[in-house]
């Protein structure tokens, strides 16, 4: 099962002994497990180990890995961060029974004139500032009461105002010394704004001055026999440690980004991206480049991003790279008009923008060190392959390529597949499916209208009520088309494509995907030409996985129909099994053989069948007409 570029021993050898987060892959690219470790080494060398007992359930996972990838992290608590955002963005099939529905803690510091420290468990745009996440719920709320008591932080949510009183006395919190009474109209803003900003250092990570003064106050407090107080400090001190493990892949501004590094090495490079959406790092890809003998770094990244940025669909807010590139202000300028609203590029010098790239340039200069060959092979299988279809057909700019299928058996259920390439790759989140709606019988031609059709008027209605509410089209789920369009078939399917965007006033190239007599793809039918492709290049194996992957998405969705419809079929033919009934037995049992064997005082057990039905269902199952 391991990919055929992919040296499963090599790579286990290469990997490093770094916490990070481990990601692996199917035969089919698609993303099956996300793990992380604080050894990555040793962590992911266990997975192919001779049977150590690890459960059925792992070790079909692994049965099924074809290759895997990872990413290098700073401390396992980044590294758990990390692994919480890619498991919400991909939901691997081998991490459901781990992915839940929290979110990690944050402290919030609200945007007030008199502003408050809370606990929260998200991140909104309402002007707060925002410091975690944090995997710690208990060490963050220690660390906010830590902080209302050192700098004696208001707690209430009144509305105050210097020299006014909003209550007619103050709360127990000042009483103790743990509030300078804001709400008494006691404090000015200055005032109130020097201590906050002493807490504000405190969370930006200048933990040094608070740490020594705990620690001092705890061994005078020990000093003086005083062990419940010493107690107390100690455990605040270490509430501190844990939360003072920054985190750098999230971040408070809830802005797109992307954070560019690289690593060169004599002519070779490796470019790491790492995407930032919603203020959460999702993923990243590296880029391998040639270069000159004597070419500098920043005159590098000019060139990648141009490059990149030319042909990907989505365009972040924001750029994040290591160095200053020399003509920035024009790459700006043409990133702005080409997103339709202003794109920044930036080199931070300080901070958690500025960990983050040295975090992206760590794992490119791992790369090159370790993964060079292989990006090598692996850029061949995709982007080359795409070059070399680009060259075939004499276009250039490919970079999203949709192929559709058709699936039924003699008419029964037509169901349409959607399939979308990217730079070379499957992009999964894309794939849709259709179930035909106006086509009754096995009429392919007229299944693929009704696709195709719904499809792209689908998208051009979506363009236009994103325009409408001002937002951007690449929110939409149907609004980017294609760069070229693949059918399954020949001229028929070709025509077909062209008719309906000729209908719609779409132009979209269109290539057919020719078969042979043993149903293997021959060549590439566009502009009422066949081309032939040599069936040993990478193009033509990237054509041929496109097709596959069509065809497999349609049988999938065509064959999940029939499972229901037989099971529907089965069940609604009993006397007084109804909708709900039919739910409360597929509910108790895991299948209708299970049904069939059920005695009637098994079935009779079920709130919602009586000991009537509980006969019927077993007469049905067991009458000779069945038998």
């Amino acid at each position: 099962m391991i990919n055929e570029n992919f040296d499963l021993q090599e790579e286990l050898h290469k990997l490093p002994k770094n916490p990070g987060v481990y990601i692996m892959h199917d035969k089919h690219d698609e993303i099956i497990y996300v793990g992380k470790a604080v050894n990555l080494h040793n962590r992911v060398r266990s997975y192919f180990r001779e049977n150590i007992g690890r459960g059925p359930w792992i070790d079909r996972m692994v049965s099924l890995i074809s290759y895997f990838e990872y990413i290098v992290t700073d401390s396992e608590l980044e590294a758990l961060v990390l692994e919480n955002n890619l498991i919400k963005e991909h939901r691997p099939k081998y991490n459901t029974m781990l992915v839940d529905d929290k979110t990690y803690p944050y402290i919030k510091v609200t945007a007030e004139k008199y502003p408050r420290v809370l606990f929260s468990r998200e991140m909104k745009k309402d002007k707060s500032s925002y410091y975690g996440p944090y995997t710690s719920a208990g060490a963050v709320k220690d660390t906010i009461e830590l902080i209302n008591k050192l700098y004696k932080i208001r707690t209430c949510n009144n509305s105050v105002k210097y020299g006014v009183k909003c209550t007619d006395r103050p709360c127990l919190n000042y009483h103790i010394g743990q509030c300078l009474a804001p709400c008494q109209g006691l404090i000015t803003e200055e005032e109130y704004k020097e201590q906050l900003d002493k807490a504000l250092d405190f969370l930006n990570g200048n933990y040094g001055p608070i740490m020594k003064s705990l620690e001092q106050q705890m061994n005078e407090a020990a000093a003086e026999l005083d062990f419940e107080k010493a107690a107390s400090l100690r455990d605040l001190l270490a509430s501190v440690k844990q939360v003072a493990q920054k985190q750098k892949i999230e971040n408070s501004d809830c802005e797109d980004k992307d954070i560019i590094a690289m690593s060169h090495q004599d002519r070779d490079a490796v470019v790491q991206v790492f995407f930032v959406r919603n203020g959460r790092m999702i993923g990243r890809e590296h880029f391998f480049l040639k270069t000159g003998d004597e070419t500098e770094q920043g005159d590098i990244l000019s060139s990648f991003i141009k490059q990149y940025y030319a042909g990907t669909p989505y365009l972040p807010r924001e750029l994040y790279l290591q160095d200053n590139i020399e003509d920035a202000q024009i790459i700006e300028q043409w990133l702005s008009e080409k997103k339709g609203s202003r794109v920044y590029i930036r080199v931070p010098q300080k901070g958690q923008k500025s960990k983050l790239v040295e975090l992206a340039k760590q794992n490119a200069e791992l790369v090159l060190s370790q993964d060079k060959e292989r990006i090598k092979r692996e850029q061949g299988r995709t982007i080359g392959a795409v070059k070399e279809i680009e060259e075939l057909l004499d276009m250039k700019g490919i970079v999203r390529m949709e192929a559709f299928d058709i699936s039924n058996i003699s008419g029964f259920e037509n169901v349409g597949s959607m399939v979308v390439f990217e730079a070379g790759r499957p992009k999964r989140s894309d794939y849709r499916k259709f179930k035909i709606k106006t086509v009754a019988g096995p009429n392919d031609y007229a299944c693929m209208r009704e696709v195709l059709t719904r499809r792209f008027m689908h998208g051009m209605e979506e363009k236009r009520e994103l325009l409408e509410n001002g937002q951007s089209e690449e929110y939409g789920s149907f609004t980017r088309f294609p760069d070229l369009l693949l059918m399954d078939g020949g001229r028929g399917q070709v025509n077909i494509a062209l008719e309906v965007l000729d209908e719609l006033k779409i132009n979209i190239p269109v290539c057919g995907m020719v078969k042979d007599d043993n149903h293997r793809t021959r060549g590439l039918y566009y502009n009422n030409i066949e081309i032939p492709i040599d069936r040993t290049s990478e193009g033509f194996k990237l054509i041929t996985r496109i097709q596959d992957e069509a065809h497999r998405f349609a049988i999938t969705f065509h064959r999940s129909l029939r499972d229901k419809d037989q099971v529907r079929s089965v069940l609604d033919e009993i006397p007084g099994v109804g909708p709900s009934r039919r739910k409360a037995l597929m509910r108790s049992f895991s299948s209708i053989e299970e049904i069939k064997e059920a005695s009637v005082e098994r079935l009779a057990e079920l709130p919602e069948i009586p000991e009537s039905v509980a006969e019927i269902i077993y007469s049905f199952f067991h009458s000779d007409v069945l038998k």
